[in-house]
């Protein structure tokens, strides 16, 4: 490949561009690593409390905390991000992620009630948010204006983001099997540290500008495409996880009796298969966007109401009495193909919609809102599967997959009225109203 610069750039700005992609590349492998830690603190938490017997609305309050917080470091993180520069933003999400392992991995048992790993989930969810901003921001900043380019890099992000943090759910389940609950955390504990101590001795430089003029109030966009899609953004991961978070792995450990290697195996591998289509989306939905070349509103619209007939589907399969195992794993599959598009073409969109110049504050707002949607579908995920358990064997579920469908309907509508990206002349993109 020819690297040297064109009559129209001077080395020092290829310089520049090589050293952002460089910096872009450890920022992904250190969000990697505290995606798959993230991803196996949720299962640990999750089988170990259910085992105790915990009750599904209290196993979800668990993660309360964490959605709560995570709705708090989109709506703050942008505004850090954009105003001390994203490596300050990493780092800050590493140690808060090492504190969180931390004070589950030594704390004595008597500890180990409710509002003390509500204290630590809390702690995850800032990590995880704070060091997911720094990424999916910085890849607008090294994409630059190709449109294309940017499609095609934020796809494979989000779809390597998802597969790593389903391989956390089997780590997380394997880990609890072998070796119980605190030596787990022990082992991700370690896991962060050498992923911290990386990034501090590699990473030069800052990744973007740090802006010490940003101001807080400019954290809530006045760009209508970006609050419109931020609203979508809530109802669709609502959607998924108001079964998917608390309803389903307990539906799999106590109704069809797996164990939890098993179910945390088949939820990895469907977060894992979830992410390659997320990362495909470019090809795979092509043909429906080859005049444009990119998704636009309409895209959106239109995978949500497709995405509400797989759990309609479900619902209505175990009603009917079919076999349990396969309405519900073959739905799912089905579910997470057109959801993975569905999250793919929404997390392009933000990045196509946003401000080059508050980029963070925008990501960080966007986000803001999918933690809002995720908040809502655990909490909703465990007093529904409750209450519908209640009723019969399978009602816990099917409750919590009549809730994803009249989201995903929502999410729908929503994205009616998202402006659609038109191609120009000259052969950029803009948005137009």
């Amino acid at each position: 490949m020819n690297t040297a610069p064109s009559t129209h750039e001077t080395s020092a700005a290829l310089a520049q561009r090589q050293a952002d992609r460089r910096n872009y590349t450890l920022v992904t492998l250190a969000y990697w690593a505290d995606t798959l830690t993230d991803g196996a603190i949720r299962m640990l938490v999750l089988f170990y409390f259910a085992q105790l017997g915990y009750s599904p609305f209290a196993v979800a309050s668990l993660f309360l905390f964490y959605e709560v917080f995570g709705i708090l470091t989109n709506l703050f993180g942008g505004y850090l991000g954009a105003r001390f520069g994203l490596k300050t933003t990493l780092f800050a999400g590493l140690i808060t992620q090492l504190i969180a392992l931390s004070m589950l991995a030594f704390a004595p048992p008597s500890l180990l009630v409710v509002p003390y790993v509500m204290a630590a989930q809390a702690l995850s969810g800032i990590a995880k948010d704070l060091t997911k901003m720094s990424s999916k921001s910085a890849v607008k900043l090294v994409a630059g204006s190709s449109e294309g380019q940017l499609y095609r890099w934020v796809s494979i992000l989000t779809g390597s983001k998802n597969a790593i943090k389903g391989l956390g759910f089997f780590v997380g389940a394997v880990l609890l099997s072998l070796f119980g609950f605190q030596t787990a955390l022990i082992i991700l504990a370690t896991l962060v540290l050498s992923a911290l101590i990386g990034a501090v001795s590699t990473i030069s430089g800052d990744l973007g500008k740090a802006d010490k003029k940003a101001k807080f109030k400019q954290i809530f966009s006045p760009n209508q495409a970006v609050n419109l899609l931020a609203a979508a953004r809530i109802f669709l991961f609502g959607a998924r996880d108001v079964w998917f978070v608390v309803g389903l792995p307990v539906f799999f450990i106590t109704v069809l009796g797996w164990d939890f290697w098993l179910a945390g195996g088949f939820m990895a591998a469907w977060t894992i298969g979830y992410g390659f289509v997320q990362a495909a989306t470019p090809t795979l939905i092509r043909r429906r966007v080859a005049e444009a070349h990119a998704p636009d509103g309409r895209t959106a619209m239109w995978l949500a109401f497709a995405l509400a007939a797989f759990p309609t589907a479900i619902a209505l399969a175990l009603r009917a009495g079919l076999v349990p195992t396969v309405a519900v794993v073959g739905g799912l599959l089905a579910f997470g193909v057109v959801f993975a598009l569905n999250s793919a073409v929404h997390s392009y969109l933000i990045l196509a919609y946003a401000d080059d110049a508050k980029v963070a504050m925008n990501v960080g707002f966007y986000y803001m809102a999918n933690a809002m949607g995720r908040l809502t579908g655990t909490v909703l995920s465990g007093a529904l599967y409750q209450w519908g358990m209640q009723q019969g064997l399978y009602d816990g579920l099917v409750a919590c997959l009549w809730a994803s469908t009249g989201f995903l309907l929502l999410a729908g509508l929503i994205s009616l009225r998202l402006p659609t990206p038109t191609r120009i002349v000259t052969g950029t993109w803009k948005v137009s109203e």
